[in-house]
């Protein structure tokens, strides 16, 4: 069996993910075939998707969330993700008993007891009337009656995990800061969310095992199952094995891919790119390795935006007033930190409208 060593995992993510060439995709299309993009934090997506298109325009991307082509909700891993409505609705069920596993992995003291099925329901009725609540707003209208779990944990149940929810823009739109308004999601989207299916070959997770292949693949399936959050993948990966190829890592884990996908060659060339924080290009495996070393591993869990150079994080970076500054994790050459300027005084554009292309490298660490 053929064994992919880093470097060759590393350019293949790159390919999949859209960041060894600029891709010449509609931001829906990008959207869709990233599989979503996390976004609980509202304007990063914009950053990661300047990151991999070739001509991106955000107020495309604000108008597809207003025309309700795309929409934020809670999903995979139970963190608020950009989708495709298409997606969203075919997904949802399939994460439903994730979802309410990990709420209560969080507050399961607070929840014991609650009938959560009858918890759903009134929370359905409440939202009946379509009227966009706050997290807060709706635990309030059933603290009467659920008065002891306090409104957090209410909340937390209820949006991310029993009533399936949209957040309404202006939350997520182009340089808008705005709070959390919630409304269901069919609702929202005019159409029902797809209901479970009894079929035990588990379609629906076979169309997310295709989907996370291509945006992310060659992959172990603990790098599947943690980019989702859901155990129960086995039997979609059963029922589509003799469709895949399979490699080996250099410690020996069995690797998953769809035929003819691209694995690039490991010398090809890898540009440099500005990654938002929480990108998918890092918290979609289980294995990181194959795109930031072990030493710098927290910095995709503690929100840093970080630089890729040849492929790998290299750097962090943030905006301060109107300037892109860069802190480089490790020494570059010259033509590293050329390079690294030169797409920083870029971003800076893209941030600014134009106004500032300022960017500052710091010197490297010792």
């Amino acid at each position: 069996m053929t064994v992919l060593d880093t470097r060759a995992l590393n350019r293949a993510t790159l390919a999949r993910q859209l960041l060894l060439d600029h891709a010449d995709l509609t931001v829906l299309d990008a959207v869709a075939h990233l599989c979503g993009l996390q976004a609980q934090e509202p304007q990063e997506p914009y950053i990661g998707l300047w990151s991999r298109l070739r001509a991106f325009d955000p107020a495309e991307l604000s108008d597809l969330l207003t025309g309700r082509s795309v929409v934020r909700t809670h999903l995979m891993r139970r963190t608020v993700h950009l989708l495709t409505a298409d997606d969203a609705l075919a997904w949802r069920s399939r994460h439903d008993a994730m979802l309410r596993q990990r709420v209560l992995g969080t507050h399961r003291r607070e929840l014991d007891g609650i009938d959560l099925n009858e918890l759903a329901a009134a929370g359905r009725a409440v939202m009946s009337d379509d009227e966009p609540r706050s997290m807060t707003e709706l635990a309030r209208a059933l603290a009467e009656r659920w008065p002891t779990p306090g409104p957090r944990a209410l909340g937390e149940m209820l949006i991310a995990a029993l009533v399936p929810m949209a957040q309404l823009p202006p939350r997520g739109l182009w340089r808008t800061k705005a709070g959390v308004r919630n409304v269901p999601l069919s609702s929202w989207l005019g159409r029902e969310i797809d209901p479970p299916t009894e079929d035990r070959s588990d379609p629906v997770g076979q169309a997310l095992v295709r989907r996370y292949l291509a945006a992310f693949g060659p992959v172990a399936s603990a790098d599947l199952r943690a980019w989702c959050g859901l155990a129960g993948l086995p039997a979609a990966v059963a029922a589509i094995r003799e469709e895949l190829v399979t490699f080996r890592d250099e410690r020996g884990r069995e690797l998953l891919d769809l035929p003819g996908m691209p694995r690039p060659d490991p010398d090809t060339p890898a540009p440099v790119r500005f990654l938002p924080a929480f990108d998918n290009a890092l918290l979609g495996y289980h294995d990181r390795g194959r795109i930031v070393d072990d030493a710098h591993r927290g910095l995709s869990v503690a929100g840093a935006r970080v630089v890729l150079v040849d492929g790998r994080v290299a750097a962090t970076w943030s905006v301060e007033a109107g300037s892109v500054n860069v802190t480089p994790l490790r020494r570059f050459s010259s033509a590293e930190r050329t390079a690294v300027a030169e797409q920083g005084e870029e971003l800076a554009s893209f941030l600014s409208d134009g106004e500032s292309r300022r960017v500052r490298v710091a010197s490297a660490p010792g």
